[in-house]
């Protein structure tokens, strides 16, 4: 796959304004209010949500492969509409009437972080929010936050079924958070995925929700796909746009190089071109296989189908196949690019610092899945 492959979802003038407003969000460290703007006005931070809400209700698959196609532009842009719009996706599982409430609020951006790292105590009709959460994307223009809290009643945690803490996961106004400046990352700098805690904020029991294909309050089969397959595909296609991105530049760039000493270039070297053709095919036999099994979860779940513990397994299992190829592709093919690659202004560094962030997400472990 080359980056283009990937980007045809995109209308040009997006994809432009997208690339030219690349380098200056990296270097601020926060996406430019062009690109701000360029979310709002398509619609991407709402694609998931319900429609009954307001919100696109995308076909899963064809938000994924937005997702991939924006990643193959700009990694930090793709990751913070991933993740705000994955967010957003939880509209799907709060009253209906509050989901339209939240989803209908302007310039709508939800961040969040799925980290229990914080407390929620029942007190009367709702619950009593206080923690510190880390890596949410987009925090800085977030209108509502999400985020996970162990449940509490009289200061101890309320322990679920198994005799474990019982978690419930929140949706809150961004007046009620403080946003921390913790986002320090070689690269995804844009994302400005910091750190936000909540101080002793009540709120009341509609704020509270379960992600859960039962505890849907929206019809559509977008919310019976299971919230960990979900994940992994949205962000496996973004490192998968990233490293085809890194590939498409990298051709560029040792097209242009020749060996010192012999003058000869060195995409004609046996090596090089076998190193250029492999990373070129592995991803696009990763991508291909990815899909395939997306489709065809999907179309399970479409069914009304039960999904099975085999075939999720099977697609996770694809989506860091995926992960692994892109990573190991710009691995392969950076020690041809020279000095250039390691200048920290130049787009293939930066998408290089994207592709080594992404690939830290806690769930892109190269281990066996679990769920």
């Amino acid at each position: 796959m080359t980056a283009n492959a990937a980007s045809p979802r995109l209308a040009e003038p997006d994809r432009q304004l997208i690339r030219d407003e690349s380098s200056p969000s990296d270097a601020q460290r926060m996406l430019t209010p062009p690109l701000q703007a360029l979310m709002h006005e398509r619609g991407w931070l709402r694609m998931l949500a319900p429609k009954s809400a307001g919100g696109g209700e995308l076909a899963l698959p064809d938000v994924v492969r937005l997702e991939e196609a924006l990643a193959a532009v700009d990694g930090s842009t793709a990751w913070t509409v991933t993740l705000c719009a994955g967010a957003g996706w939880f509209a799907g599982f709060l009253p209906p009437e509050f989901a339209r409430e939240i989803i209908g609020t302007p310039r709508l951006c939800v961040g969040g972080s799925g980290a229990p790292t914080g407390h929620a105590d029942a007190e009367g009709e709702g619950y009593r929010l206080s923690g510190t959460w880390q890596f949410a994307t987009g925090a800085p223009i977030a209108t509502h936050f999400t985020m996970n809290a162990v449940i509490r009643e009289g200061g101890q945690a309320v322990l679920d079924c198994t005799g474990a803490p019982l978690v419930r996961a929140f949706i809150i106004p961004a007046k009620d958070v403080r946003v921390h400046d913790t986002w320090r990352s070689i690269g995804l700098r844009a994302s400005a995925s910091h750190s936000f805690s909540v101080d002793n904020v009540w709120v009341d029991g509609r704020h509270a929700f379960v992600i859960d294909p039962a505890a849907a309050t929206a019809p559509g089969p977008l919310y019976r796909f299971p919230f960990v397959s979900l994940a992994y595909v949205t962000i496996a296609a973004n490192i998968a746009g990233m490293g085809a991105h890194f590939q498409q530049l990298a051709r560029a760039l040792i097209a242009n190089r020749k060996r010192p000493g012999t003058g000869v270039p060195l995409s004609d070297m046996p090596e090089v071109s076998a190193a250029l053709l492999r990373a070129q095919r592995n991803l696009e036999q990763a991508r291909e296989l990815f899909y395939g099994l997306l489709e065809r979860m999907w179309d399970t779940v479409c069914q009304n189908d039960v999904v099975s513990p085999e075939r999720m397994h099977e697609l996770h299992r694809a989506s860091l196949d995926l992960v692994v190829t892109a990573r190991r592709g710009a691995d392969d093919l950076y020690p041809y690019c020279g000095l250039y690659a390691a200048h920290e202004e130049s787009e293939i560094n930066r998408v290089w610092r994207d592709v080594h962030t992404g690939t830290q997400h806690t769930m892109l472990l190269p281990l066996s899945p679990s769920f």
